[in-house]
C-alpha cells in the first residue's frame, strides 16, 4: 500500500496514525500540495479529485477522503465499536468533523501555516465557527473519556489530527479542560508524542 500525502496535513496523518496502530505495511509518497503535486496528469489519475491522501492498494486500486481511508482500514479493528448505534455513533462524529470543524479549525491553521497570515488576518467568522466547533467537544468530552464514550474510536483519531495543532491556527485552548485531557489521552492512544 502507498499513501500519497502530506506530512503536514491533519488529514493525511490520520491515514499514517492508523496504520501505524494496526501495523499495516505501507510506503509514504510525500507529495506538495502548494507546489502542485496533487494536480499532475499522473496523480489525477490516481485521485480525480485532486486531494491528498490518496491510498494506492497493492492491487491498482486507489482510495481517497481521509475519513473513507480510515473507515476501509480499520474495518474489524478495535477502532470501530462492535456494536452497531455505537458505530454509527462514531460516523456521526466523523461526518461531523468534515463538515463543522475542519473547515474551519484547519482552513484557519492551513492559512497561517502554509500561507504566512497571521492570527489577526483570518476571517472572523472562520474563527468564531471554530471556537464553535471547540466548543461542541468540550461539552461532549466533560461527560465521556473519548467521543464516543469509554473506547478509543475513529472518531478520536478524526478529530485529533486538527484540533491537537488548532493553536497553529490561532486557537486559544488554554479554556478547554476537557478537550486538553482528551488530547493527551487520544495522543498516548496513538502513541504521539504531545503537539508543541
Amino acid at each position: 500500500m502507498r499513501i500519497h500525502g502530506d506530512s503536514g496535513s491533519g488529514n493525511c496523518l490520520k491515514v499514517k496514525w492508523v496504520c501505524d496502530t494496526l501495523s499495516l505495511p505501507y510506503a509514504w509518497v510525500d507529495v506538495d500540495t502548494m507546489t502542485g503535486g496533487s494536480r499532475t496528469a499522473q496523480f489525477l489519475k490516481l485521485n480525480p479529485w485532486g486531494q491528498v491522501p490518496t491510498v494506492e492498494f497493492d492491487d491498482g486500486r486507489t482510495l481517497a477522503q481521509s475519513n473513507a481511508i480510515i473507515r476501509y482500514l480499520a474495518d474489524g479493528s478495535a477502532l470501530i465499536p462492535a456494536d452497531p448505534f455505537s458505530a454509527a455513533q462514531m460516523e456521526a462524529w466523523m461526518f461531523w468533523e468534515q463538515n463543522s470543524h475542519e473547515p474551519y479549525v484547519a482552513v484557519c491553521r492551513f492559512q497561517m501555516v502554509y500561507l504566512g497570515k497571521p492570527a489577526s488576518a483570518l476571517d472572523e467568522n472562520l474563527v468564531k465557527r471554530g471556537y464553535a466547533a471547540l466548543d461542541v467537544l468540550e461539552r461532549r468530552l466533560a461527560d465521556a473519556r473519548f467521543l464516543v464514550g469509554e473506547n478509543f474510536s475513529l472518531a478520536d483519531v478524526t478529530l485529533l489530527a486538527y484540533t491537537r495543532v488548532a493553536h497553529e491556527g490561532g486557537f486559544d485552548l488554554g479554556r478547554y479542560t476537557a478537550l486538553r485531557r482528551w488530547i493527551a489521552e487520544a495522543e498516548q492512544a496513538l502513541g504521539l508524542p504531545p503537539a508543541r
